[in-house]
């Protein structure tokens, strides 16, 4: 007995201990499925997305020189209270479009050889004019006049743009030298491309695909596009930190005499304000020399019904033009160290302001010129304002206090592109 109930219970605790070790290799199932979940993650690793730079092609074309996180400020630039006039109504400048605009200003990449800018002809630091002549396009060509200062164009009741108007507005303006043969080139005639291969060219460039989207949410180029941002550059391009400023903001009276003027500069102005007299053969006997008739203070800008003003030449012809009737503000004609900024009128048939003065002093008698305005004729005969040489001197001397000087260094109106 004693020998069975000893192998009976062997028998037991062989079925305990079985018993025990299948409970352990239940309880230890959980570290099976921990190795299927990790060769599962082995065989599906998660997706790491690198962080893609929307601005990296403008950060190598431009550098620091444009950053859309922190734009220059275009849009809410202030000016003095008495200037009033307004054109950028209809098309209203803004940060983002004005730096677009900046930018396709400065890049040759708009004219067919790669090699002409609008700023090819159009240069800062001479009040965005050129001091030569006539300025060189593509392939040798040559624009037909004198580049136009382009200061305060917003600040003008004529919207009309070129010598002779033939834009009816600045956005208008703005793609037409790209289209001129002789300047950017982008005619359409003799094998040339249109400007639709302009669009498709610049439609490849990556600062333009990021700049595009920047400012309207695509990447579509288009001509109308090029006309809004290139205006509200232009238009964001302002002058009025000149001595004129600083004396006009001293009186509530722009007649009355600055404080920061001198004798000279103050009889100057006296004379620009004041409507002349004339005798009845057209002879300056008192008064003024009337200048702000067709150039409106404060602004100093054109007024749009002046007609021809006695200059009808045409560059490298003896030829005539009529129609030539448009003109800068006179803001800026000159530098604050009294230096010409570029020859004057259409043809720059001057380049100095007492040629100026000595033609209106005395207005060509030219039969041809059926278009002259009627403020310089006097009982049907061309105006003689019989200047003193003191008169003379005076109105130079107001004309230099109407140059300012950031207009020519502030960086905003640079060209963004980085230098090689």
């Amino acid at each position: 007995m004693k020998k069975s109930n000893i192998i009976l219970g062997s028998i037991f605790l062989l079925i305990g201990l079985t018993t025990s070790c299948s409970k352990k290799e239940i309880t230890s199932t959980p570290i099976l499925n921990t190795d299927v979940v990790n060769e599962s993650a082995l065989r599906n690793p998660p997706v790491i997305r690198p962080t893609i730079d929307p601005y990296a092609a403008i950060k190598i074309a431009f550098g620091t020189n444009i950053d859309p996180t922190a734009l220059l400020n275009y849009a809410n630039q202030t000016r003095p209270s008495y200037i009033t006039k307004d054109n950028s109504r209809t098309n209203p400048i803004t940060n983002a479009k004005a730096t677009l605009g900046r930018v396709l200003f400065y890049d040759k990449n708009l004219s067919v050889t790669n090699t002409i800018s609008c700023s090819s002809c159009h240069k800062q630091n001479f009040a965005f004019s050129d001091t030569a002549l006539v300025s060189t396009g593509v392939l040798g060509g040559l624009s037909v006049r004198h580049s136009m200062r382009l200061i305060n164009t917003r600040f003008s009741n004529e919207t009309k743009f070129f010598w002779n108007e033939r834009a009816a507005t600045l956005e208008q303006q703005t793609t037409m030298p790209i289209q001129d043969h002789l300047e950017l080139g982008y005619s359409g005639i003799n094998g040339r491309e249109s400007i639709s291969g302009l669009l498709s060219k610049l439609s490849k460039i990556n600062y333009y695909k990021e700049l595009f989207k920047f400012v309207y949410n695509d990447t579509i180029v288009t001509e109308a596009r090029l006309q809004e941002s290139l205006a509200q550059f232009i238009r964001s391009i302002q002058s009025f930190d000149s001595k004129y400023d600083i004396g006009r903001a001293q009186v509530n009276n722009a007649n009355a005499t600055f404080p920061n003027f001198t004798t000279v500069e103050n009889t100057g102005k006296q004379l620009f304000m004041t409507a002349p007299v004339f005798n009845a053969a057209g002879i300056r006997t008192t008064g003024g020399l009337g200048c702000n008739n067709c150039h409106n203070a404060p602004e100093f800008d054109i007024d749009p019904n002046s007609r021809n003003n006695g200059i009808i030449g045409v560059i490298g012809s003896g030829n005539i033009e009529l129609n030539d009737t448009r003109s800068p503000s006179l803001r800026d004609i000159t530098k604050a160290d009294g230096s010409i900024n570029s020859r004057m009128m259409h043809n720059g048939v001057f380049n100095n302001l007492n040629a100026v003065l000595a033609h209106y002093n005395n207005i060509p008698v030219n039969q041809r010129n059926t278009n002259l305005d009627a403020r310089l004729r006097q009982n049907n005969n061309p105006q003689q304002l019989n200047l003193t040489v003191a008169e003379t001197d005076a109105v130079i001397a107001f004309m230099k206090t109407l140059a300012g000087t950031a207009v020519y260094t502030d960086r905003k109106w640079a060209s963004p592109f980085i230098l090689p």
